[in-house]
């Protein structure tokens, strides 16, 4: 039977399921106790929570908060990185954060918008450009048929104007060239 901590514990843990955009489930097995403060740090520098619970509460608290994708992730020592914000933003912190211990945590996987995804996936989402530099490539992309479409008709509009002015400088040559 589950004591009040235990009880406390789990609403905290559904509440942080519930209201996360994106959870990343890591194994940080080996990890000392400095270099896990490290990692916090530099997380919620960049607006993501670390937590490490047991993976019996973290289960139920998944069931409850309606994230039960989850679960198959849960084995073995078990941080979860939740963030509310980007997800790009959470792979991009992640990626930072446990770099210098790459070769003792292991990323599992982790929902993005409530769908299970894979390590590869938020390795992935690293390697992408920041949100804003991607929309101004989207809208680069949107306003180049508009400008080529406006140089062609520019084009044709100086075409013309050109043919005019040598139209003009001919008959002006020509009546100059017969009144002589």
């Amino acid at each position: 039977m589950p004591n009040d901590a235990k009880r406390q514990a789990i609403a905290e843990l559904t509440e942080m399921l519930r209201s996360s955009s994106s959870l990343a489930v890591a194994d940080y097995r080996g990890l000392k106790v400095s270099e896990m403060q490290s990692v916090r740090r530099s997380l919620r520098a960049n607006g993501v929570e670390l937590h490490v619970a047991k993976n019996r509460l973290l289960k139920i608290a998944a069931a409850e908060a309606g994230r039960a994708e989850l679960t198959s992730l849960l084995e073995g020592p078990t941080a979860v990185a939740a963030s509310s914000g980007d997800e790009t933003a959470l792979a991009k912190a992640l990626q930072d954060a446990l770099r210098p211990y790459s070769k003792v945590v292991a990323l599992r996987g982790g929902l993005l918008g409530g769908v299970a995804v894979d390590a590869a996936v938020f390795q992935q989402l690293a390697s992408l450009p920041r949100r804003e530099v991607l929309l101004g490539r989207m809208a680069g992309a949107m306003a180049s048929p508009i400008a080529g479409m406006a140089g062609v008709l520019a084009a044709n509009l100086r075409n013309l104007v050109g043919v005019l002015s040598a139209v003009a400088d001919q008959k002006r040559a020509s009546e100059g060239g017969s009144a002589a």
